[in-house]
């Protein structure tokens, strides 16, 4: 048995992927997409039907200059997540802009948009996570959202007291980045690598499910954004894992044995981990004594703009809307 096998024995596991090939070789339960991974997707030659057609639904709707733009790239976004439902028998998460990361009430009606926009092609509002990052801002979008029966996957996730935040917020679920993590820490502790068992990335999520467990909160935990199978097994029994295809080509090659890093059972006799009430206040608090998320939390919202504003690019350049004002 491969150790992908084996894993889905403890683990849901979700492809990390807009590349439709890949969620049609593995057939996972879930898929995660982001804007970067839709900007990927959209410069493949076999997607380019998927573009004209948001394009011209765009068009009808008479949207217009960088109105037009913006609302091809969410129709594009869902027309993706479609497209991958039909591979797949569960959810599939679907990002908000980015940009509208510390505004509430815009990330709300952004996910009421994207939530339309499945309802229109036909999909059951289950089958769809509305993928918000973890800003306090972005965490109240969700709350509200939740109680309006709308699921949501709060991303860009580093620290506990985000985490906490997500728990009180009563989101469905949560990807804390793992590979980010690390990386973090080894350009600012100069090291070339750590021993798993040290991994500050791996250990976080640790950290994140053993206080979840221990309080009973519903969240589901699904880590993110892995550097090597080694951190996706030394997180065997997670909620969820979402992984990218190419780690998941080397997992179902590799016949090693996999047990459960990560049981309930552990997490109700580890030692209690206790947190007192978390405002706006203590939040930003936190979030700003934490110099590690606090980077990345910010640094993966510019990213995630960044991989926007290209696929906008790519739209006025190489699909007729050149006169689009940039």
């Amino acid at each position: 048995m491969t150790a992908l096998e084996q894993l889905k024995q403890f683990t849901t596991i979700v492809v990390d992927s807009s590349d439709l090939e890949a969620v049609e070789k593995f057939r996972p339960i879930d898929a995660t997409t982001n804007p970067s991974l839709i900007t990927a997707a959209a410069s493949i030659p076999e997607n380019r039907a998927l573009i004209e057609d948001a394009i011209a639904m765009a068009k009808s709707e008479n949207y217009e200059d960088d109105e037009l733009v913006e609302r091809a790239i969410d129709i594009l976004t869902v027309k993706f997540g479609v497209e991958i439902l039909k591979y797949i028998d569960g959810r599939v998460s679907t990002e908000v802009d980015a940009s509208l990361s510390y505004d509430t009430e815009a990330t709300i009606q952004k996910a009421y948009d994207l939530i339309n926009l499945y309802k229109h092609f036909g999909i059951d509002t289950n089958r769809v996570l509305i993928k918000i990052a973890s800003t306090w801002q972005g965490i109240q979008a969700a709350k509200h959202l939740e109680q309006n029966g709308i699921h949501c996957n709060l991303t860009l996730l580093f620290g506990l007291h985000q985490a906490q935040a997500c728990a009180d917020a009563k989101v469905t679920l949560i990807s804390p980045f793992v590979g980010r993590i690390l990386d973090w820490y080894k350009k600012a502790e100069n090291k070339d690598s750590y021993p798993i068992e040290q991994d500050p990335g791996v250990n976080s999520v640790k950290t994140i499910y053993t206080y979840y467990k221990q309080n009973g909160i519903q969240t589901q935990v699904m880590g993110a954004s892995f550097r090597s199978t080694t951190q996706v097994l030394a997180l065997a029994g997670s909620d969820l894992l979402t992984i990218a295809p190419n780690l998941l080509d080397q997992l179902s090659q590799d016949e090693q044995n996999v047990t459960a890093q990560l049981t309930v059972e552990q997490a109700q006799q580890a030692d209690k981990i206790d947190r007192g009430n978390l405002d706006q206040a203590t939040f930003q608090n936190e979030l700003e004594h934490d110099l590690m998320a606090f980077q990345l939390l910010q640094g993966g919202i510019d990213g995630f703009i960044k991989a926007r504003d290209q696929l906008h690019q790519v739209l006025r350049e190489s699909y007729g809307l050149a006169n689009i004002h940039a």
